[in-house]
């Protein structure tokens, strides 16, 4: 015999079994209440059951006896039929179904034929498989008080946004995707909400973020909160996003306008499609203010942003983007070595007036198909950019010879001092290439700013943290090219310069002729004027050629181009590591 009893105390809510009847094992027995939960009683092991010691209502308190068995072999009853499907299941399966690409078969359809993809397709290129853990997938539009809940379910999935967190190249990285498909990609109640929501993980946890930004800015008519604020000048996402340390890339494509844009504008770095337009306006407010009626394809377009800074990064469609964003997200990662295919002896011109292309230069020092260029359209007369050398992420920083000589403008210096400022905050030595006369000079020149801009550079030299190595190639004159090595030739960790270089306190031919003007106007004879200028020049030019000046200790070393890359290599070396350093990426 034996004898089933009460384990707790509770309320015997059914009973199952008469006496008499043949029970398996696991058979279910009787039920009780407890805190509003009913717990089943089962059969330990199979037997007849002999009696039955409680009735339906009876309150336990624990150890009274339920039920009596006595044991025997019974039979295991036959199979009963599936259970019905469960209406939970079954509710959460068409929810999570109208969350799929495949529930708006119209819309993607659409998506598709102009060229674009949707935010789901974007999402999952960017991380890597299987990785990505979704936040508020459920939410909808703030508008339940004047839609029908179904069609906010169908409608407004996710409230247009997908937020969430994976792995990109095994790097934890957190991003969000704004769905035009949902309502044109406008910022809604809690599309805000779910923002904060990931940027708080992401700060909480140090990830990058990735942010797709295409969307026509704030949504007015999400009624549910009408009553609770006016203008909703206190949304937080703004300020919370502007204020992450951690890595933050950019991604337009189509429309970006208003709230979208200032989402884009706030990032480090920011990379569009051909076929994008960006404006902190867009039609709906450049009309609203009374400024006319303007197509969105007037607004912005990629050309107009490649040419004034905007666009760090131009490329064909999101495909490109989402390659371009997992690679610098990877930039940490150790790579393999890719020897450059040219000779860096024959980049530089043994006549010292000749120019050259400098990116061929860059190509002759970094890993081979490393360089990944940023705003090649804007600041001309430098060139800006990341790399690998002997696998390892650098920051580029070079003079451009074949633009005004490679002084440095105006929008150069802002070119320049931004890219230090990224390189800092995300941790990345920078190799600088220096070949400058010095500054753009002149009354004209002045009237841009220069000296405001020229100080960006010193400035973001002076703060930068990370380890720092200056070659110079060929002419490294005045501030120009204090300001390439960060604020002084002994400012790197490691100076040196090619065979071809030069350094001056100003440009060897003005100094002539600023430093000997008397003298040579009281030659009369043209010839011999111009004979003694010459001459004047190359003695300024031997006395600041390379190989003098290392031996006067104006930088660290001259080097065969051939050994640029072991030169750069060993001086990381013992260069301390790179470390996330500065305060915040200007958007300039």
């Amino acid at each position: 015999m034996t004898i089933i009893r009460a384990e707790s105390a509770a309320l015997v809510a059914a009973i199952h079994v008469a006496v008499g009847d043949e029970v398996p094992a696991g058979a279910q027995l009787l039920s009780t209440e407890l805190m509003k939960m009913h717990h089943d009683i089962c059969a330990p092991s199979s037997g007849i059951v002999a009696a039955i010691h409680v009735s339906i209502g009876d309150e336990l308190r624990g150890g009274e006896a339920l039920v009596t068995l006595t044991q025997a072999e019974v039979a295991q009853k036959a199979e009963t039929a599936a259970p019905a499907p469960r209406a939970d299941f079954a509710e959460y399966q068409t929810r999570m179904a109208l969350l799929d690409d495949a529930a708006r078969e119209q819309a993607v359809a659409k998506r598709h034929a102009s060229g674009m993809r949707t935010a789901r397709e974007n999402i999952e290129a960017l991380f890597d498989a299987g990785s990505f853990s979704e936040y508020g997938a459920l939410a909808v539009a703030a508008q339940r008080t004047r839609r029908p809940l179904e069609e906010l379910h169908s409608r407004t999935q996710g409230d247009g946004i997908i937020v969430g967190t994976g792995l990109v190249g095994g790097r934890p990285v957190a991003a969000m995707a704004v769905d035009y498909m949902v309502m044109a990609g406008t910022q809604g109640f809690n599309h805000h909400r779910k923002m904060d929501r990931l940027i708080e993980i992401a700060s909480r946890d140090d990830l990058p973020i990735v942010i797709f930004a295409e969307g026509g800015g704030g949504r007015p008519n999400d009624y549910d909160v009408g009553a609770i604020m006016a203008a909703w000048l206190n949304v937080t996402s703004f300020r919370h996003f502007a204020a992450h340390k951690g890595p933050k890339i950019g991604i337009a494509a189509g429309f970006c306008f208003a709230g979208n844009a200032a989402m884009f504008g706030v990032c480090d770095l920011r990379i569009a499609t051909r076929n994008s337009w960006i404006g902190m306006g867009g039609p709906a407010m450049i009309e609203g203010g009374g400024l006319g009626v303007v197509k969105p394809t007037d607004i912005g377009p990629s050309e107009v942003q490649v040419a004034n800074g905007v666009i760090d990064l131009l490329v064909e469609d999101e495909g490109e983007a989402v390659q371009a964003a997992r690679a610098l997200l990877t930039l940490g990662a150790s790579g393999a070595a890719q020897p450059p295919q040219t000779d860096p002896r024959d980049v530089v011109p043994a006549d010292r007036t000749r120019a050259y292309d400098m990116r061929a230069a860059v190509d002759s020092i970094v890993d081979a198909g490393s360089f990944l260029e940023l705003r090649r359209g804007f600041g001309t007369g430098m060139i800006t950019g990341f790399a690998r050398i002997e696998g390892r992420a650098m920051g580029v920083l070079a003079n451009n010879p074949l633009h005004l000589g490679g002084a440095i403008d105006a929008a150069a210096a802002d070119k320049g001092a931004r890219f230090l400022q990224l390189c800092d905050a995300w941790g990345i030595p920078v190799l600088t290439l220096c070949d400058t006369p010095g500054f753009m000079v002149g009354p004209e020149i002045e009237k841009t700013g220069q000296v405001a801009h020229i100080s960006r550079l010193f400035l973001a030299g002076a703060h930068f943290s990370q380890p720092l190595v200056t070659v110079i190639l060929r002419k490294a004159y005045g501030l120009g090219a204090m300001a390439m090595a960060g604020g002084g030739l002994d400012r790197p960790h490691f100076c040196c310069a090619w065979p071809s270089g030069e350094v001056g306190a100003m440009g060897l031919e003005g100094a002539v002729k600023l430093g000997a003007r008397d003298h040579l106007a009281a030659i009369t004879d043209p010839a011999a004027r111009e004979a003694e200028y010459k001459r004047l020049v190359d003695e300024l030019y031997e006395r600041g050629k390379a190989l003098n000046a290392a031996s006067l200790l104006e930088f660290d070393a001259v080097i065969d181009p051939a050994r640029t890359r072991e030169e750069i290599t060993r001086a990381l070396a013992t260069a301390g590591q790179a470390r996330p350093g500065g305060r915040y990426v200007d958007a300039w």
